[in-house]
Formats: C-alpha cells, structure tokens, sequence
C-alpha cells in the first residue's frame, strides 16, 4: 500500500455518520409551558421548523434550514438544526459540513457527531493532500478532533441507546485519524496503540475486507517496521494479513513488506507459510506462533568465510556488501581485497544527483528505508547526458575503489550510467554493378 500511499482502492475513507439527530420535542404554540425536557417555539417558528426538517432533498433542506437560522438566530433548537443541516450538507458538500460542525461545537462542544465529521473530513483532506505539511497539519487536526470524540460524554436529551450506537459507529475512524497522524510523525507507540484499538473495535471480518480497516492494517505493519527498535515479527504478520486479504492486484504492493521483514528476524522465507496461515486466521498476532530467529549478522559472516566453497572473486554483491557491514575490519578488507580495481555494473535506486555524483541506494535495507539510504557512491567520468530523477532505478557501471563500514559508503570511481548498446543498423547492400552500354557501331 499510500504510507505504502493512500491513492489505491484500500484508501482510507471518511466514514458517514448517518444516524438520526437528536430527537426534539415541540410545543407548538407560545402560550405553552417547557415541560419534561420538551422546547416551546412560537407558532410561525415551528412552521417554519417543520418545513425545514421535512425536506427530502438535501440541497432543499440545507438551504431551507440556513433560512430558518437566519431568521430565528437564537432558536431554542438552534443545535438540533445545525445537526441536521451539517447531515443535509455531508451529502453533497464536504466544505460546508466543516463550516456547519464549526458552528455546532460553538454551541455544543461535546456534541459527538460534529466531532467525528471533524475528525473523518480533516482526516481525508490529509489523505489528498500532496503537500507534505499540509498533510500533517491536516492529520494533526484530525487526530485533535477524535481524541476530543473519543472523551464526549453522553448529553443530557440523548438516550444512552443512541449515544453508544453513534460512540460504537465512529469509534474505529477515530483511532485511524490518530493513528495516521502519528504514524506522519514516526512516533510509532502511539501509532501501534491507535491502530490497535481500532481493529480491536470492529467484527473480525470486517478487517478481511478492502476498506479502511485493511490499509490501517498494513499501516500497523509500518509502525512496528519503524519502531526502535524494529518488531519485524510483528510488521511481518500484519503486512502478510494485508496481503493475504487485499485484492489480487494490490497484493504485491503489500507483501515485499511482508516477506522483507519475516526474512529480516528468521534470515530465510523457510517456514513463512505458517506465518501465512496465521495472519490468515487471526487479527492479532497470536501467542503460539513461535519463529526462531536467525543468527546474528557477525554469525552469518563467520559461517559464510568459513565455508570452503565461498570464492571470493566471485562473491554475490549483496553478500559482499553484508560482510562489509557487519564484519571485522579485518573480515571487511578479506571480501573487498578481490574486487578493488574492478569495474562491475551495480542496480540500485537515485538518492541524490549531481554533476560529479550519484548516489545509490543498492542494498536492501538501503531501498527499505525511509527516506532511502546512500550505501555507494559513484564518481563520474563526466556529467551525466540523461539526469535520472530522485527514486529512480538505474544501473551505473564503476571501478570498486575504497569503502567505509560505520556508515557504509561504498566509493566508485571512473562511474558512468549503464545504456543498453544502439542496435546496430542492418549492413546496407551496395548497389547492383551494371556495366556500361556498349556503343553499337
């Protein structure tokens, strides 16, 4: 998956909280005494009341209800009509529904309704913005908004029966914009907490489905991706759920995250089916799935040196840069000594540019990162002719010149971009040979 991006079918939605207002009982008639919780309007003002709320169109209604706010400005059900028309307004006008649900915490600062259209509205503003701060502004506010929904108490003219409807209905949007905009601000505990909460707030089976409960799943992967440090059992099984759930076209959007982190704890994919099973039929990951760890890095170096059959000329440049990392500097000098002068073409993905440079992300764990991390450095013969653009996947052929392990950087020299040669056009066929007439004498 959108951080994964959200413009994908998993896409986070706003969720529309179409439940009734809340019940108003009027008397109509000035003459009338408040009785039990019952307001008393003036005949003109509850005619005026009833032909608003009895519009059917939601265009009619809203404008019907912004005249009946005009002229009864201080009405007794100035909140119950700005409920309604934030309800007319959430289905045709996103913008308006905002403008309303300012007016109804104006009034009512507590009111739930007003609260999670705040969040879920300022939350998919987030989701189309493309400018980064925008986007954090916008989770921030959303998050702000649900955190306040998630504290609202009951009002005093609502039963308990529809507050919990309502409370049970938003609650699952308003850990997703919390979770969203700590996730935006990599503060992974409260992310994992919000996401958590979330899922653990709907029906099991709807977590199966292509909607927003499956994107925040995978969302749950990357926050235990990102944490300090990095739980990637965890990620492994949430992004693998994800995967396993998501439409066949998206699903290899999700499972390199998957399959990256399973690999990353156990060191190989061997037993990930079980994994797979699991994250199948469990929403969390369950107690009885035990995965052995793979051995350390400096293992794997001392095992892969020690082994007779390693030649080291020919040693796979991904192995060679492992050892290089986490090595002795001694074992660092033993896999680069071979290749030091050698020329070699090495894919890998632009993290920066210039006239003189390009910068690679090549292994792994460089391309996973986020942003993506330089491990070689490629120094030009001369500038490129065709400038690749940041996140670009290029090769670029270089002599191996020099290394350093903390951190790794990989030097290239005499670097240049690998083209693929022009075909070479067909050999051209000399023309026919005719001799010259003869004169006839």
């Amino acid at each position: 998956m959108k951080k994964v991006v959200l413009s994908s079918l998993l896409a986070a939605s706003v969720s529309v909280l179409a439940t009734a207002q809340t019940a108003v009982n009027i008397n109509n008639g000035a003459q009338q005494q408040q009785n039990g919780g019952s307001v008393q309007l003036s005949q003109p003002e509850y005619n005026a009341y009833t032909n608003a709320t009895s519009q059917t169109d939601p265009k009619a209604k809203a404008a019907a209800l912004e005249a009946f706010l005009q002229q009864y400005p201080q009405s007794a059900v100035k909140t119950a009509v700005l409920e309604q028309l934030m309800g007319a307004y959430q289905q045709f006008d996103a913008a308006k529904t905002l403008t309303t649900a300012d007016k109804v915490l104006q009034v009512d600062p507590n009111n739930i309704r007003a609260l999670a259209l705040e969040a879920g509205l300022r939350k998919a503003q987030g989701d189309q913005a493309t400018d980064q701060a925008q986007k954090s502004a916008d989770y921030g506010q959303a998050a702000s908004f649900a955190e306040r929904a998630l504290k609202a108490t009951k009002p005093a003219d609502m039963s308990q029966a529809d507050f919990d409807t309502i409370k049970k209905q938003a609650t699952p949007y308003l850990y997703s914009a919390i979770g969203i905009d700590a996730l935006t601000r990599k503060d992974m505990p409260a992310a994992i907490s919000a996401y958590e909460a979330e899922l653990k707030s709907v029906d099991p089976e709807t977590t199966k489905q292509p909607a927003p409960y499956l994107q925040d799943t995978y969302f749950l992967a990357q926050a235990y991706y990102g944490s300090t440090p990095p739980d990637y059992l965890k990620c492994s099984f949430y992004a693998t759920r994800t995967a396993t759930y998501a439409p066949d076209q998206f699903k290899a959007t999700f499972q390199p995250l998957a399959s990256y982190c399973y690999k990353k704890f156990h060191g190989s994919d061997e037993g990930y089916d079980a994994m797979k099973t699991a994250a199948a039929a469990n929403v969390f990951y369950p107690a009885d799935l035990v995965v052995k760890p793979a051995p350390t890095p400096a293992d794997f170096v001392n095992q892969l040196l020690a082994n007779p059959t390693t030649d080291l000329a020919t040693l796979a440049l991904s192995d060679r840069e492992f050892v290089i990392t986490n090595g002795t500097p001694a074992q660092a000098d033993q896999v680069f000594a071979p290749v030091k002068g050698k020329e070699v073409k090495v894919p890998g993905v632009v993290v920066s540019v210039t006239d003189t440079d390009v910068m690679l992300a090549v292994s792994e764990d460089a391309k996973q990162a986020n942003p993506k991390i330089a491990d070689f450095d490629f120094k030009l013969k001369e500038p490129l002719k065709t400038v690749p653009a940041v996140g670009d996947a290029i090769d670029m052929i270089g002599t191996f010149d020099s290394y350093t392990q903390k951190p790794l950087m990989i030097n290239m020299i005499n670097a240049e971009a690998a083209v693929k040669a022009p075909a070479k056009a067909p050999a051209k066929k000399a023309p026919a040979h005719h001799a010259p007439a003869r004169r006839k004498r």
